[in-house]
């Protein structure tokens, strides 16, 4: 018989798997929606890494929901169909021949290669957007931005129903309007209003930075929203993370249990911050 040395790597990484008994207990049956972006779509490596973590939380119990953006891939076709935009207060104006190209590359191209990364490790999931099934019904943010919606109700029984046959959603920020128009939905803003209308237990909001930081320039690693509400007051949250804490505020209030910002270029993220006791981001609780 052959005798099987038993290295330290081997050890840790049993280690790690029984003491995540834990919080796989603690996460079974519950749902989790994660807003995917950034770094990683960027690279087929990362979005293979990212998909293995996702089928993964289907097979240990957990719902998993996966919100998308796709923002410098719209970009990319809007400059190679020499389409034009313009710009007001720095946010661009969505018309209409914009709006045909978000639709093509969210619900297309975007959507389909998340679905089909899935797919590859194993999993089951099925590409959606926000007009599927009633799924998210929006009003038009401001008259000077076109086709630029905000999420005004809600129908999550679609999502439920695939929860029930173990298929996970992976859904497009796009919405419809009360006469049939298509919005462009911010995708932050898209995954709290989806998370909401779920009263999921976790909403994951993967960024290119490491979390929410104090004065210092240090990650805080657990924060209520009170202190969130105190530190947009004195600036030390300014620029991009605005609207995502507002995101995050406005999710808890609605009754998700926690929002955490976390670093989605760091591998395995979504794993750390569920399954192990130091978590991979900055987890925000009600007050």
């Amino acid at each position: 018989m052959k005798k099987q040395n038993m290295n330290r790597d081997w050890i840790a990484t049993a280690a790690t798997l029984s003491s995540a008994l834990p919080y796989l207990q603690r996460y079974d049956g519950a749902i989790v929606v994660i807003k995917l972006g950034g770094h990683a779509m960027g690279s087929d490596e990362a979005m293979e890494s990212f998909a293995r973590d996702v089928v993964l939380l289907r097979h240990v119990g957990v719902n998993p929901v996966i919100v998308h953006g796709g923002g410098p891939m719209i970009n990319a076709m809007l400059d190679k169909l020499d389409i034009q935009s313009e710009f007001v207060n720095g946010k661009r104006v969505t018309d209409t021949a914009t709006v045909e190209v978000v639709e093509m590359v969210l619900s297309g191209v975007v959507n389909k290669r998340i679905v089909q990364a899935i797919n590859a490790q194993g999993g089951t999931a099925v590409g959606l957007s926000g007009k599927d099934a009633h799924l998210m019904t929006c009003e038009q943010t401001d008259s000077s931005l076109g086709f630029v919606g905000t999420p005004s109700q809600m129908d999550p029984k679609l999502l439920h129903d695939l929860f029930a046959n173990d298929v996970i959603p992976v859904i497009a920020p796009l919405g419809a309007g009360r006469n049939g128009e298509t919005f462009n939905v911010n995708g932050d803003t898209a995954a709290g209003a989806i998370a909401s209308a779920l009263k999921a237990d976790r909403l994951l909001l993967l960024t290119d930075v490491s979390g929410v930081k104090n004065a210092a320039g240090e990650v805080v690693t657990e924060l209520k929203a009170g202190q969130i509400r105190q530190m947009t007051r004195e600036g030390t949250i300014a620029g991009g993370m605005i609207p995502k804490t507002e995101t995050a505020l406005d999710a808890l209030h609605s009754g998700v249990r926690a929002v955490v910002i976390l670093d989605g270029r760091a591998p395995n993220a979504v794993l750390l911050e569920l399954f192990t006791e130091h978590g991979a981001g900055s987890l925000i609780r009600p007050d």
